[in-house]
């Protein structure tokens, strides 16, 4: 089966409402300062002038978690990627608001920037509610799916962390099926209040705290790179 890996294609919107004066002005202004190149080999040299431990986000959403990471960890270089627009633009804002010298905006394919970087580079790789894309069919259209986790595995390095949070409980019954199978990463999880209970340095984001106002249960994963 097909999957995000080999379909090469993303799904859904790439923008929302009109940007604000303000958010259209990061864009055309910030965002070409933190671009990550669009062609070519990277690594944390290229992107940061040093040699430092590197996380990478798939879909950072609006990028509370990215941005407070990256405040956590600033000797951290922190990549994150997210075909969306305004969610673009609201990461900007967060990290002008928190004066980050140390993230990377990638708007477009994760995958893409994925596989340019060295394999065994990353430190952590973050997947937090991702589409579910609930309907069977659509399926292949989920980032969990062998294909890209054949892909963070080669980046992440041994001793990696990848982490993956959903409130959706088909894509969490999905996702634990599919980890299941594979052998390359261990679920660091002992019982079910290691998965259901957020762990430390894991900020609740806005899209979290919605689903939790709306009766929903989250569910967080952490896997570490075999």
């Amino acid at each position: 089966m097909n999957d995000p890996l080999s379909i090469r294609r993303l799904y859904g919107r790439s923008r929302g409402r009109p940007l604000r004066v303000g958010q259209s002005a990061l864009v055309e202004e910030l965002l070409p300062a933190l671009s990550v190149p669009e062609e070519g080999p990277l690594d944390s040299a290229i992107l940061f002038g040093d040699d430092r431990p590197l996380h990478f986000e798939i879909g950072f959403g609006g990028g509370e978690h990215l941005a407070w990471r990256a405040d956590l960890l600033p000797d951290h270089g922190f990549i994150g990627a997210e075909p969306f627009l305004n969610g673009v633009a609201a990461a900007l804002g967060h990290i002008r608001d928190r004066h980050l010298a140390n993230v990377r905006l990638h708007m477009g394919d994760a995958l893409e920037v994925l596989e340019r970087l060295p394999d065994a580079s990353l430190r952590f790789v973050y997947l937090l509610h991702p589409d579910p894309w609930p309907k069977a069919r659509h399926a292949k259209r989920r980032m969990v799916n062998h294909g890209p986790l054949d892909l963070i595995a080669a980046k992440l390095q041994r001793g990696g962390e990848f982490r993956l949070g959903t409130d959706d409980p088909v894509y969490c019954r999905w996702a634990m099926m599919v980890m299941g199978q594979r052998g390359d990463f261990e679920w660091l999880a002992e019982s079910a209040k290691d998965f259901l209970t957020r762990p430390g340095g894991w900020p609740e984001t806005r899209y979290e705290a919605k689903a939790r106002r709306e009766g929903r249960e989250v569910w967080y994963f952490r896997y570490r790179r075999c």
